[in-house]
């Protein structure tokens, strides 16, 4: 007999994190669940800045705190323009960044790659235990609110006219 093993919600948030840096061979994510801690590991000391700016330090999941913390592997970092070019160097999820000016003001898009992010969670969600969502879900729920900016899908950027919509 076959029992149904399910994770708690900062092992999904875990597992989301870990997901959407997959692809990126400069990063490496560690939990550990007696501390409730993610270390994120990044070998390029510019990009562990910009992800120390952009990911959140602390999840709440009811009563349980998960800290995440940024280690680059060393501290000599240096300042960056565009954030999210940085953190995301070399890693396939990210499109790229675009910011754009309509009447009602200036916006900023972070558009990431159509690809599904597919990685195993043992939830309810899916009877084999996929969890499957797109990296611009996945990038909601790892990085850090950011006033002005949205992210969008790379279907939603239709060119360089400003038909950009945000999601």
């Amino acid at each position: 007999m076959e029992y149904v093993k399910l994770s708690p919600p900062w092992v999904t948030y875990y597992k989301e994190l870990q997901a959407l840096f997959s692809e990126d061979p400069e990063v490496k994510t560690i939990f550990d669940q007696n501390t409730m801690q993610i270390s994120v590991y990044v070998d390029n000391s510019a990009k562990a800045e910009a992800l120390e700016s952009l990911l959140k330090d602390t999840v709440e999941f009811g009563n349980v705190t998960v800290k995440v913390t940024v280690i680059p592997s060393n501290k000599t970092g240096n300042r960056f323009k565009d954030v999210f070019a940085t953190a995301f160097e070399g890693n396939e999820a990210l499109v790229g960044t675009k910011g754009t000016t309509n009447p009602l003001g200036s916006f900023n898009y972070v558009i990431w790659t159509r690809i599904v992010a597919q990685f195993f969670n043992d939830n309810l969600g899916d009877v084999n235990g996929n969890q499957t969502m797109l990296f611009e879900q996945v990038a909601r729920d790892v990085l850090k609110p950011l006033s002005g900016v949205y992210h969008c899908t790379a279907g939603c950027y239709q060119g360089e006219t400003n038909d950009m919509l945000p999601y």
